[in-house]
Parts: C-alpha cells; sequence; structure tokens
C-alpha cells in the first residue's frame, strides 16, 4: 500500500476543497489558532511514518487524551472501573448534563466530559501524584520525554469552564465523584492542555494497534483484551453524537478534540492523526473527518 502517495493526493484534494465550521472560540486560547492549519502523519505497526502538511506542529489535543486516561485507569483498576461508568454511546452533546440525571450521576461512556471527570477521579484516588504521574505514563507510551502540558490552554479552559464544573458538583451530588471537585476539575482541565504534532499522535496510539507494542520502559501498556475494549469504546463513543457517522464514513475506533485533532486506529495495521481546527457543529474537524472519509475509501482499510 503506497500510503505516501494516498496521502499526499487526499491532503491536495481538502486542502483545495471548502474549510467550513468555526474555532472552538469558547475556549479563549483555542480561538486564536490559524484556522488554515491541516496536518496528517501515519504510523504504522510495520515501522513506516509518513507526514505531510503542518504535521509536525504541536496543537492542544483536548478530549483526544480521555483515551490515555482512560488506559491508565483502566491499567491500575481494570474491570471494576465499569461500576462507575457505562460504556453505551451518548447520542447527546459532550457536555450534557441531562442523561446524568436519568442514569443517576453514572456518565453513559468515559469519553464525554462527565466520564472523563470520573475517570480523573479514579486516577487521583490511586496515584500520589497523578499530573506528574500521567505525564509520565505518556511520555513512556510516545518514548517520547518532550511532551508538555500547556499552561496557557489549562489557565483559558478554568476561566471558562462552568459547564464542566457543574458536571462535576452533579455527578459528586451522586456520589460518584469521591475526590474534592477542585481537584478533579484542575487535574482535567490540566491533561486536556495536552500538546502533540499529529506525528506525535500516530505514534502515541500505536499501542492500540500493534499487540506487540511495547513502552519506552519494555512494558506492556494494555492486555489484547483491554486494548480491544477501548478500541470498541472509541468505535461506538469517540465522537459523541457524531459517533455513528464517523463509523459509517470512516469505518475506524477514533477519538477526536476540540482543539481540531482526530486519531483513527485500524487494528493490526496503523493509527493516523489529522489536524484541522475548525469543527463543524457537533465539535469535530470538519476537514479531519473528510479526509479520513476518503482515507479509508482510497484505502479500503475500513474495518468492516
Amino acid at each position: 500500500m503506497n500510503y505516501k502517495e494516498i496521502i499526499e493526493d487526499i491532503h491536495k484534494t481538502v486542502k483545495s476543497g471548502e474549510n467550513d465550521g468555526a474555532l472552538a472560540s469558547y475556549i479563549p486560547e483555542l480561538a486564536n489558532v490559524d484556522v488554515n492549519k491541516l496536518g496528517i502523519h501515519i504510523s504504522t505497526v510495520e515501522g513506516f511514518g509518513f507526514g505531510t502538511g503542518d504535521h509536525l506542529e504541536k496543537f492542544s489535543i483536548q478530549s483526544i487524551v480521555k483515551v490515555l486516561s482512560l488506559s491508565l485507569a483502566f491499567k491500575i483498576v481494570g474491570e471494576d472501573i465499569w461500576k462507575r461508568l457505562d460504556v453505551e454511546p451518548s447520542g447527546t452533546a459532550f457536555n450534557s448534563l441531562s442523561q446524568l440525571e436519568l442514569d443517576n450521576g453514572i456518565p453513559r461512556n468515559p469519553f464525554v466530559n462527565a466520564g472523563a471527570l470520573v475517570i480523573c477521579d479514579i486516577l487521583i484516588s490511586n496515584l500520589s501524584n497523578p499530573k506528574e504521574e500521567f505525564l509520565r505514563f505518556c511520555q513512556n507510551i510516545a518514548n517520547n520525554q518532550e511532551l508538555k502540558y500547556s499552561d496557557k490552554i489549562t489557565t483559558s479552559e478554568k476561566s471558562v469552564g462552568y459547564r464542566n464544573i457543574a458536571l462535576c458538583n452533579f455527578i459528586k451530588s451522586y456520589g460518584n465523584i469521591l475526590n474534592d471537585t477542585d481537584i478533579v476539575l484542575d487535574f482535567y482541565f490540566t491533561i486536556c492542555s495536552l500538546e502533540m504534532s499529529c506525528q506525535e499522535l500516530s505514534r502515541i496510539f500505536l499501542f492500540l494497534a500493534d499487540n506487540n507494542f511495547k513502552g519506552a520502559d519494555g512494558s506492556q501498556i494494555l492486555t489484547l483484551s483491554e486494548a480491544k475494549r477501548i478500541n470498541a469504546v472509541m468505535l461506538t463513543c469517540g465522537f459523541y453524537d457524531e459517533s455513528g457517522e464517523f463509523a459509517y464514513r470512516v469505518g475506524l475506533p477514533g477519538k477526536s478534540g476540540v482543539g481540531g485533532g482526530i486519531i483513527a486506529i485500524h487494528p493490526g495495521k496503523y493509527c493516523i492523526a489529522v489536524w484541522s481546527p475548525r469543527l463543524n457543529y457537533k465539535g469535530n474537524s470538519y476537514r479531519g473527518m473528510k479526509f479520513l472519509e476518503k482515507f479509508t475509501t482510497k484505502t479500503e482499510s475500513s474495518i468492516f
């Protein structure tokens, strides 16, 4: 498969096409990003890597980090994690409050904001220094000690995090947040500010594509069974109320972030990352969705 030629061809097509949508301007710092940025990078389990466009420029990965926090929590507590959250598609926006009341404070899945807050609470309960240990976990997977949080993005998110504050307190009222809400929210805002390039993203998520993947310290990140389950939740829940559309058009497990990034994984083959900051009305990268639909169509690499 000539991934290089295919990616370059689709990049030209998407770059010259429409660039609809809007920046996630409700987070002030994200409103300053150049809307014309477009980067793509693929990393395969066989060791091939190729990128084009703005694939080396770092950006705020935002909710893509929820896959990494879920992975660490799953690694630490195992199946007990599902006692506090579900694995069902939400059918609602990423920051919805309505389902929490219907479900008695149990988030529908770990990728909506409510679910990610519960995951943060689990990590805080099980790590002595959550921010540092989570960052080390990411650095180990990526084999990259340069990964870091953005203080600017963290501060920017805290300044407008009213809905997340409400979500956290609402879950707390049902007894499903065990730690102080201010500590949980601070950890959540911090990890969402993690910055990576498309190249770094495509490499860090190879652990969900490669059964033989080992971290920089030589350890296995997840068992095969755990990786399978996380890929399954990504397929059904990774794009909030557009998850069905992504599965239909792209056909891969994936996760988006309001920074404009998307990662998609073909188990046993590759991880591909795309970044384009303008979001569609569902909160997912407009050009990123377009690119990945064309890519899996051209390469015939849907999992279906």
